[in-house]
């Protein structure tokens, strides 16, 4: 499979990006490994000392286009195999193709180290090419992390509060905005499909077949 990203020194050296594979249920599963039951909690909003099985069996349903998962994988040279220390995903939205819920999740010693950003960038680039316009992610409140995370790369983002949960609709041209070959006008299509770029309605989900959430 094609790699994504290349390597680069930097917040986040010796990693590299590519789109999930069949053959990487077991590499994913093994992630459980490095992730703290905090992590946990802040991308799946329920206890779980493990990534959930239902979680690890939607993956096998990534088709590359309306579903996507990337893979940030670790190359250290005393690993004998790479190992998942980050994984993004989004599922288009059936109903408004132009929506997609997003969400990302980094091993606990990994994090703050700019994966997460990499991870959406790539994501973005693939989603904005397949016609979607906006990601919706959603954080838990008290996720600090995450919410900086977002400003970061979304400056205007704004979210809508909903009990400890902050709901946020993500342009992804804002992200993209002078990338080539991705368009950054609002431009509808006939017919209510929409080009990359058209602000969508925000309608939060379950990215990989259970709740989103960026830890």
């Amino acid at each position: 499979m094609k790699q994504l990203a290349d390597p680069r020194p930097g917040a986040a050296p010796q990693v590299r990006i590519r789109p999930y594979e069949r053959g990487d249920a077991d590499r994913v599963r093994a992630m459980s490994a490095l992730l703290s039951k905090r992590s946990l909690y802040k991308r799946f909003f329920a206890g779980t000392p493990a990534l959930p099985s239902m979680y690890l069996a939607a993956l096998a349903k990534v088709d590359h286009h309306d579903r996507e998962a990337l893979l940030a994988l670790s190359e250290k040279p005393d690993e004998p195999e790479e190992v998942v220390v980050g994984i993004a995903e989004y599922i288009r939205d059936r109903a408004m193709p132009a929506r997609a819920d997003l969400a990302v999740l980094v091993a606990d010693d990994w994090q703050r180290r700019g994966i997460g950003r990499r991870l959406v960038t790539e994501l973005a680039r693939l989603a904005a090419r397949r016609g979607i316009a906006e990601f919706g992610a959603d954080t838990l409140v008290t996720n600090r992390p995450a919410l900086a995370a977002v400003n970061s790369a979304w400056p205007d983002a704004r979210p809508e509060r909903d009990g400890n949960t902050a709901a946020f609709r993500l342009p992804v041209y804002a992200l993209l905005a002078g990338t080539p070959g991705i368009p950054v006008k609002p431009q509808a299509r006939k017919g209510g499909e929409f080009h990359p770029g058209l602000h969508a309605q925000l309608r939060p989900g379950c990215a990989a077949g259970t709740r989103a959430g960026m830890a």
